[in-house]
C-alpha cells in the first residue's frame, strides 16, 4: 500500500482540510469568529459519540453472530472513539476559553466528559492487554449505553438543548456545520482502519 493510499495518511489529510474549513467558517452574530472553535469541538465530540456507538453496534452483531470481523470493528471503532473523545476535550476547553473568557471547568457535561475520557482510555488499554473479543465486544456496547443513559440525564448549562446551531434558521451556518461533521466522521474512519491494521494476535 502506498503511503497516499494509507489511512494513516488520509486521516491526517483530512484532519487538515477539516482545520482550514474550519477556519474559514461563517462568523456569528454573538460569539463573532469564535463561533468556529464551536463548529468545530461539536462536529468532533459528536464524531466520538458516533464511533462509540458503531463499536457498540459491532459488538452487539459480533456477540450474535460470533464473527471475528464484527469483533474487529468493534475493537477499532472503541479506540478511535476514545481518541476523538480525549482530544475533544481540549477544543471544548479553547471554546470555553476564547468565547466566554474562562474555563468552567465543573460545568455538568465537560465534568463527566473528562470521566468518560479517563474510564474510556483505561478500559481500552485493558481490553487491548487482555486481547478476548467477546469482552472487548461486550464492553463497547455495555460503554455507549452508560454513556448515553448518563449524558441524557445530564444538566445542560453551556450546552442548552435544542442545538442552536440546527436551530439557528442560518442555512450557510447549518451546512458549513454539517460539512464538518462529514470530513470528522470520514476522518473518523480513517482512523478506525488504522486501529484494525494495529489489532493484535491472539
Amino acid at each position: 500500500m502506498s503511503k497516499l493510499k494509507s489511512p494513516l495518511t488520509l486521516f491526517l489529510i483530512t484532519v487538515i482540510v477539516i482545520a482550514l474549513l474550519a477556519f474559514f467558517g461563517p462568523e456569528e452574530q454573538s460569539l463573532g469568529s469564535n463561533v468556529r472553535i464551536v463548529y468545530l469541538h461539536g462536529a468532533w465530540v459528536l464524531s466520538a459519540e458516533l464511533a462509540f456507538l458503531a463499536a457498540g453496534l459491532a459488538g452487539l452483531i459480533a456477540l450474535v453472530s460470533k464473527k471475528d470481523l464484527f469483533h474487529n470493528w468493534s475493537a477499532a471503532f472503541g479506540w478511535t472513539g476514545i481518541v476523538f473523545w480525549v482530544t475533544y476535550l481540549p477544543l471544548s476547553l479553547w471554546a470555553m476559553q476564547a468565547n466566554w473568557n474562562g474555563l468552567f471547568l465543573i460545568e455538568p457535561r465537560f465534568r463527566l466528559a473528562v470521566i468518560f475520557a479517563v474510564t474510556g482510555v483505561l478500559l481500552q488499554i485493558g481490553l487491548w492487554i487482555i486481547n478476548i473479543n467477546w469482552v472487548t465486544s461486550l464492553a463497547n456496547v455495555v460503554f455507549i449505553v452508560i454513556l448515553r443513559v448518563i449524558f441524557a440525564t445530564a444538566d445542560n448549562v453551556m450546552h442548552p438543548p435544542p442545538s442552536p446551531i440546527f436551530n439557528s434558521g442560518n442555512y450557510a451556518i447549518i451546512g458549513f456545520f454539517v460539512a464538518l461533521i462529514l470530513l470528522s466522521l470520514l476522518a473518523a474512519y480513517f482512523m478506525t482502519r488504522v486501529f484494525l491494521n494495529l489489532k493484535p494476535k491472539e
